[in-house]
């Protein structure tokens, strides 16, 4: 079940999108300092069962460390939902940790350079979740073993810095379908795999990275969530506002037999998380 305003255990866990600069309507809002249209875009997406909300400034880099504290800040007044710190340079994800009141998630790492080091010693000992992408300095693995290696050498420094399973959050890659040569065949083994090797670990990724370039976007975002669910992705980064995609996650999870009775789906649906 969603984690959201039903106050359940966690199945799908929500990381809200909606912060980020590479949003047009959210560069607009950072540029013009709009702080009445952040807070009330945070508070929406955790109203509509984000977990996390995401904050991205997607600035130039010498000014991406200030914008993030004052997105945190304003996030921070509008929600006590967590942040997941969302930034290309662990530097600034690791700088940022400390604008945050409460424990979060840092978005993201990978084995590229010198990223695992400048993150995992400063979350080891804390509640810090991470999510950890399956690259490394030869670029995007192209086949499923090869990522599967990158995980390999991951959770080899996992163990280095006795970072439980559980707080991480795994995205192996979601590319364009339109340049895929096998559909998401390598993307689900990958995920069937890591849970058969780490079941408490989680899995997660950008769920509209499928579309890009495509028409009809939704359409290709909504097959994807049910296929990859099926596969074990149990988070996601995207829009809590729509409806139509909650709801299809809430569908899955009854489908999947992880609703028992569909509680949390007749639930969802009372809240108005999804539905006419």
């Amino acid at each position: 079940m969603i984690t959201g305003n039903l106050n359940k255990e966690a199945y799908m866990i929500i990381i809200g999108e909606k912060i980020n600069g590479s949003i047009p309507s959210m560069a607009k809002a950072i540029a013009e300092r709009n702080e009445d249209y952040i807070r009330d875009l945070a508070r929406k997406q955790a109203d509509a069962g984000a977990a996390y909300i995401d904050v991205c400034a997607s600035t130039a880099a010498d000014v991406e460390l200030d914008t993030l504290k004052w997105l945190i800040g304003l996030v921070q007044e509008a929600t006590d939902k967590p942040i997941a710190i969302d930034s290309p340079s662990a530097k600034v994800c690791a700088e940022a940790i400390k604008f945050c009141n409460k424990p979060g998630m840092v978005n993201s790492v990978s084995m590229e350079g010198d990223k695992v080091e400048q993150i995992f010693p400063i979350i080891a000992d804390t509640p810090w979740k991470c999510i950890a992408l399956l690259s490394d300095d030869t670029g995007l693995p192209k086949t499923a073993e090869k990522r599967l290696e990158v995980f390999d050498a991951l959770m080899k420094k996992v163990a280095q810095y006795r970072i439980a399973p559980e707080r991480l959050y795994i995205d192996p890659l979601v590319e364009m379908l339109c340049t895929s040569e096998d559909g998401i065949a390598k993307i689900t083994v990958t995920m069937k795999k890591i849970k058969e090797l780490y079941p408490t670990i989680h899995l997660t990724g950008g769920a509209s990275n499928i579309s890009f370039n495509l028409p009809a976007r939704k359409y290709i975002n909504r097959g994807f969530i049910i296929l990859a669910m099926n596969a074990g992705m149990d988070s996601a980064i995207l829009d809590p506002l729509n409806k139509d995609m909650m709801g299809l996650i809430y569908a899955t999870e009854a489908l999947l037999g992880q609703d028992e009775l569909c509680i949390e789906y007749i639930g969802a649906f009372r809240e108005g998380i999804f539905g006419n």
